[in-house]
């Protein structure tokens, strides 16, 4: 039964990475015209990344909601 409930939870995230409605974090890369936009979710990079831990944690949003 626990098999069962990882492996369910396990699909859920692999779906929420794919996610383009419910995202949290918009990442760009380059420079126009050549701009590659990653759509993402801000608890994920936190947990998965000690890099986006500490940017996301000394950069709080700013009064126009980007970090």
């Amino acid at each position: 039964m626990a098999t069962q409930f990882f492996s369910q939870l396990s699909q859920n995230f692999t779906e929420i990475l794919d996610d383009d409605e419910y995202y949290d974090v918009t990442i760009e890369v380059g420079q126009d015209p050549k701009v590659k936009i990653f759509r993402s979710h801000m608890v994920i990079l936190n947990y998965r990344s000690a890099y986006f831990r500490k940017n996301l944690f000394k950069n709080k949003k700013n009064s126009d909601g980007v970090l």
